[in-house]
């Protein structure tokens, strides 16, 4: 199979989707591997590295999908790449499709197979979304307790406090993969972390793991409670493929305390604040209601080195698996792939993303 690793387009993104160790891996198990120069140069793997490999490298990012029967990518493809996508070739990407209408209708229109990374699920996991989560996680507390330094416009609150003065207060919305490590990190700076989930044994599960943090039921009236009081405010919710739900409105906001912070990691699948909208590594926060919000849409990519050998890791047994055995015999060998598939033949695939969109939507055959 034709493998193409183009350079993503969009800004302030410099993952790249294969390493030059799986390049060489691919190449090996008689696989071409193309990849547009340039590609892992943001993550610190130079041309060279995939010259070694033994891929081919392109000048040009149209040639890349021109001649790739399997595009494996980062994030979602933009406009200009769009029309670079035909029937019969497959896409292995983040997609999200549920926050973007129109990235969906023009999907379907190009007649592509497009498999997301992030509705790969395996026993009740997503395998190739967690590594992403866990950086996005951690990141939340690093960049929320720096733009509440008083020079951006936060409270000037220190986060982990020093002897003689309470720490900052924070609050998590969800306890799933990008929660935990969020509060992981908050509590390792010291911070009086409070994680709001509504699922009674994953509470337990975070009680016994997180001994300093506090659980806390997931409500209104609760998150109503808590808002008046909290520093950094930490969107951490998932519906695997869907739309985040809204939890956050902008009454609740007005709660806040000015200089707050609100870290919004749901951003890529739309968010989960009614104030909410993405933003960009170059161009980070804007303020609503006295709360500076930082809303990232790619926040793994300003690690770009860790963040993508992470994805690497996850994703390619599925990338092999694919350019091994085609999409019919990948799917039977590994029935998750079946999940993944949002897009095939023109018709939608996914139920969670159909749902968002108020789309009808059929079950994926892959064949």
């Amino acid at each position: 199979m034709i493998i193409g690793v183009p350079k993503e387009i969009k800004e302030q993104e410099y993952r790249v989707a294969l390493l030059p160790s799986a390049a060489y891996q691919l190449i090996k198990r008689g696989h071409q591997v193309l990849v547009e120069r340039g590609a892992g140069a943001g993550a610190g793997y130079p041309d060279g590295d995939y010259e070694h490999a033994g891929a081919t490298l392109l000048a040009e990012h149209r040639e890349v999908f021109e001649r790739a029967t399997l595009v494996v990518k980062v994030k979602e493809p933009l406009p200009a790449e769009l029309p670079l996508l035909r029937p019969g070739q497959m896409l292995f990407t983040y997609l999200h499709l549920a926050a973007s209408r129109p990235l969906t209708d023009a999907l379907l229109k190009t007649g592509v197979t497009a498999i997301a990374y992030e509705t790969v699920e395996v026993n009740h996991r997503l395998p190739l979304l967690e590594p992403m989560s866990e950086i996005a996680g951690r990141m939340s507390v690093l960049v929320g307790g720096y733009f509440l330094a008083k020079h951006f416009g936060g409270s000037g609150t220190l986060l982990g406090g020093v002897p003689g003065v309470l720490p900052g207060k924070v609050v998590v919305l969800g306890g799933g993969v990008s929660g935990i490590n969020a509060a992981r990190q908050a509590t390792g700076l010291g911070a009086d972390v409070t994680i709001l989930e509504v699922d009674v044994e994953r509470m337990r599960f975070l009680d016994i793991t997180l001994h300093t943090a506090h659980t806390l039921y997931s409500n209104e009236a609760h998150l109503l409670d808590l808002l008046p009081g909290v520093d950094l405010l930490i969107g951490a919710v998932l519906v695997p493929g869907a739309r985040a739900p809204r939890l956050i409105t902008r009454q609740m906001l007005r709660r806040m305390r000015p200089g707050s912070v609100l870290v919004d990691i749901a951003i890529d699948q739309g968010g989960c604040a009614e104030t909410s909208r993405p933003t960009t590594h170059h161009d980070p926060i804007f303020v609503e209601e006295g709360v500076t919000h930082y809303c990232v849409a790619n926040m793994p990519g300003a690690y770009a080195r860790t963040a993508t050998q992470a994805l690497a890791n996850a994703t390619y047994r599925y990338v092999e698996l694919l350019a091994d055995h085609g999409l019919a015999e990948a799917c039977q060998q590994q029935p998750a792939l079946t999940g993944g598939i949002n897009v095939l033949h023109g018709q939608l695939t996914c139920q969670a993303v159909a749902e968002a969109h108020g789309l009808a939507w059929t079950e994926p055959r892959p064949a």
